[in-house]
């Protein structure tokens, strides 16, 4: 056999995600795929490229197929994540093999990844190119007004389903660099513990927000139709706001926020395109 071989992993292979969600705690702490499975997020877009040695995943390179979003045009594209070797098996060049597994499956498509900054040297070797991507903000004051917004729990399959259809029939939160149907990228970190709330705004348009120290965070947007997302902010927030932060560049519903500094959290990477010469940045609930 060869000690190189790379298995993929799709939506089919129980026996081997399980191995896979075996190694991503041992590679990214905090990181756990079991929960977001077990929602049955785990679909056909998304294949795990791992390498196994003596039973387990010892490194592995993920692909999640998406519908990205460039300048209002929309592409096929992919975005890699869970990238990495187990810490007993690095200096062996096996993250090397996983990684030209996963780009030899997207082929000639667009491709991009967010990477921690400790490996900025690694993904140029690959073809990658960093991408700034900017924060955007804007002054606002309001205080706590009417109902609150209603609280979402993609616990409940029926939230999930709806959050798919409002992502893939919907518009992008963006055009500018942004992607559509990526409900299952979205529902990772809510599986995980690190997102904010998701709250209902009429009938048709959710957003990911939260209140932190008087700024509203406003992580993402899903909505059927434009709606005016200024009216809703005092049913979003429960405490008076001065300012308002935005996961995703704000051109449909904040035209007039400013850049608010470069985001630094998690570089960007891309390959095979160019995003918009304009300030963007890329939709955070639509990072793997």
């Amino acid at each position: 056999m060869d000690p190189h071989a790379v298995t993929e992993i799709g939506a089919g292979d129980i026996q081997s995600q399980e191995l896979f969600c075996d190694y991503v705690p041992q590679v990214f702490r905090r990181a756990d795929f079991r929960r977001w499975r077990a929602w049955g997020e785990w679909n056909d877009d998304y294949r795990a490229f791992g390498l196994m040695e003596s039973g387990r995943v010892v490194a592995n390179a993920s692909v999640m197929r998406m519908r990205l979003l460039l300048e209002g045009r929309e592409v096929t594209a992919h975005q890699l994540g869970a990238v990495g070797c187990l810490p007993s098996h690095r200096g062996r060049g096996l993250a090397r093999v996983v990684m030209n597994a996963a780009l030899e499956a997207c082929g000639d498509a667009p491709v991009l990844l967010f990477a921690n900054p400790k490996v900025r040297q690694f993904y140029p070797r690959f073809g990658f190119q960093p991408q700034l991507q900017t924060l955007f903000a804007a002054t606002h004051d309001a205080v706590p007004e009417g109902p609150p917004a209603p609280t979402l729990n993609l616990e409940d399959a029926a939230v999930r389903a709806g959050l798919a259809t409002l992502s893939s029939e919907g518009l992008s939160s963006t055009e500018r660099f942004g992607a559509r149907s990526y409900a299952t990228v979205a529902s990772w970190p809510v599986a995980n513990g690190f997102a904010r709330p998701l709250r209902q705004l009429g009938s048709e348009a959710w957003v990911f927000a939260g209140v932190e120290g008087g700024t509203l965070y406003l992580d993402d947007v899903f909505a059927r139709e434009p709606f005016d997302l200024r009216a809703w902010i005092p049913r979003l927030i429960d405490q008076p706001i001065r300012s308002i932060r935005f996961g995703f560049t704000p051109e449909r519903y904040w035209p007039e926020a400013v850049t608010a500094g470069e985001d630094l959290e998690a570089d960007l990477f891309v390959r095979n395109f160019r995003p918009s010469p304009e300030a963007h940045r890329f939709p955070v609930m639509a990072h793997t």
